[in-house]
């Protein structure tokens, strides 16, 4: 990558600029596939959550039963949030690495959208209902 307001150095190639700013194709896909490579990870997480539930099971009246219930669709949501984020993200990085000519504002706007699709809402559990 080379910036037209950067003079490139004398003794370096023609892609090397002063204060060796560089950029690949190769570390902005190793980046994305880092991220995506988090997906199965998490999808390997919501089986055994899911597994592990099933054996709790409904009790009518039983108040811990319905609290189990609450904290896995609670926890079944945010995993399901953070897998779909990773490959937001993926497709992000990836992208710059395709498009090296992408700029800041545009790679931080990409970024400013993917904050705001995702922003972590509050915490919510440990706090009595209504009791």
């Amino acid at each position: 990558m080379r910036l037209n307001h950067v003079p490139v150095e004398p003794s370096a190639g023609p892609s090397a600029v002063t204060g060796g700013l560089q950029s690949s194709k190769k570390a902005w896909t190793a980046a994305g596939e880092g991220v995506g490579s988090l997906r199965p990870t998490v999808g390997t997480a919501l089986t055994k959550l899911e597994q592990g539930h099933t054996k709790v099971g409904a009790i009518a009246g039983c108040l811990s039963a319905a609290a189990a219930k609450e904290v896995y669709d609670s926890w079944k949501k945010y995993a399901e949030g953070v897998s779909e984020r990773c490959g937001s993200l993926q497709h992000v990085l990836e992208q710059v690495g395709r498009d090296l000519l992408t700029t800041d504002d545009a790679v931080r706007g990409e970024m400013s959208k993917l904050n705001q699709k995702y922003a972590d809402t509050e915490a919510v559990g440990g706090q009595a209902k209504d009791r």
